[in-house]
């Protein structure tokens, strides 16, 4: 079983633990008003299932702690390394130790990212491989954003919006000529790789470890740098694409799918934090049901109209004075993250307070930008609090 079929039954079991909770509090209110509410039977039911619910989700979250541990300190592959691969990555952890103690090895030069030369070990491509991976494992929003490598500092895209698309035209034969208002409306994006460096503190009896120790403190450590600072920055490109009114009824998100342009929409999602998440649940039609359901195929993923709603950690996606996020639409289609694939490390026993501790510093450098391309298909509303829907039923008169 793979760390994503672990990761999803670790979210699983704690969204049943949450329920089995909401479940019992609310027995407990009705208990409140009308101590024949429940009976003895149905809270002991509840009891034991929220007890069995726990251990289930418990076990869970050391199932998938120990596979993530494993990957990483093993550094699995599918097949065994070559020879030659073997050699590369020993070869590195050999760099790395010798460049903590001192030793300067390849420059990175002006070329890669246009500011300026700084001395530094390069990470292989099959350690950012590994880190990469690793990156997918935590609350990623790398995951819903276009991604692309770039080999250069700076560049440029073309893109055409859906809603500026224009079909084919038909060719009867040869001589048919296209119309000249077929031209597309297009619209350059530019994009320039920018440095991102993090810092950590390197112990004497790390550089003792095995080879694979050693890559995994890298990795695991790395991976949490780059998963932070991309979240931040491919929120920051979110937070500048055109608001919508505040939603306050439910009406107001069939309003907010309706913003989207039809052609996206089968590749769309609702996206929101956990606070929303959690208010979204809890909204009810006229008859007392649920308006966001479970996905038939899949009960733990719940869907607005068939649409599935992402829930972010509140700790990257935060209410805005009070107010819940909601977006709807394609986020691939609405930022692009553009990779320069060139991550560094460099390190100091004098600089960042390592002289006065006598310790060592590294200091690891990713390189990458994000930029908005359709800033329709991504559409921000916001709300806080839904009404339930109520009945409007009429009684017919005489």
């Amino acid at each position: 079983m793979n760390l994503n079929q672990l990761k999803v039954a670790f979210d699983e079991a704690g969204k049943t633990v949450q329920n089995l909770q909401d479940k019992r509090a609310n027995m407990i209110l009705d208990l409140k008003g009308d101590v024949n509410s429940h009976s003895q039977e149905e809270l002991i039911a509840v009891k034991n299932e929220l007890a069995k619910a726990t251990v289930v989700r418990d076990e869970a979250e050391a199932a998938y702690a120990d596979a993530r541990a494993n990957q990483i300190a093993g550094m699995k592959e599918k097949e065994p390394l070559t020879p030659t691969e073997e050699n590369m990555k020993n070869k590195f952890v050999s760099d790395f130790k010798d460049m903590m103690h001192g030793k300067v090895f390849n420059q990175v030069d002006s070329s890669m990212d246009g500011s300026g030369s700084d001395a530094g070990l390069t990470i292989p491509q099959d350690i950012q491989t590994a880190i990469h991976t690793l990156v997918r494992q935590y609350d990623s929003l790398q995951d819903y954003v276009n991604v692309e490598s770039v080999g250069t500092a700076t560049g440029s895209r073309v893109y055409e919006k859906w809603a500026d698309i224009t079909p084919l035209t038909e060719l009867d034969d040869e001589g048919t000529k296209l119309a000249d208002n077929d031209d597309p409306k297009l619209s350059v994006i530019k994009f320039t790789i920018k440095r991102y460096g993090g810092i950590n503190t390197a112990t004497n009896s790390l550089l003792k470890d095995t080879a694979e120790n050693i890559l995994a403190w890298l990795t695991s450590w790395i991976a949490k740098k780059v998963v932070v600072t991309r979240n931040t920055k491919i929120l920051e490109v979110m937070g500048k694409l055109p608001k919508k009114p505040n939603i306050t009824k439910w009406d107001d998100i069939i309003d907010l799918e309706s913003s989207v342009d039809p052609a996206i929409k089968k590749t769309s999602i609702f996206m929101t934090n956990t606070a929303g998440f959690t208010a979204l649940r809890k909204v009810k039609d006229a008859m007392g049901r649920y308006l966001m359901t479970p996905d038939v195929h899949n009960p733990e993923i719940y869907t607005i109209d068939g649409y599935r709603v992402v829930e972010i950690s509140d700790k990257w996606l935060a209410d805005n004075a009070g107010s819940h996020p909601l977006y709807f639409g394609d986020l691939k289609q609405a930022v692009t993250l553009f990779d320069r694939e060139a991550m560094s490390l460099l390190s100091t026993n004098i600089g960042g307070g390592a002289f006065e501790t006598d310790s060592t510093k590294v200091r690891v450098i990713d390189r990458f930008d994000v930029v908005a391309t359709d800033q329709e298909a991504f559409v921000p509303g916001s709300f806080k609090t839904i009404a339930d829907q109520k009945a409007n039923l009429t009684t017919p008169t005489a």
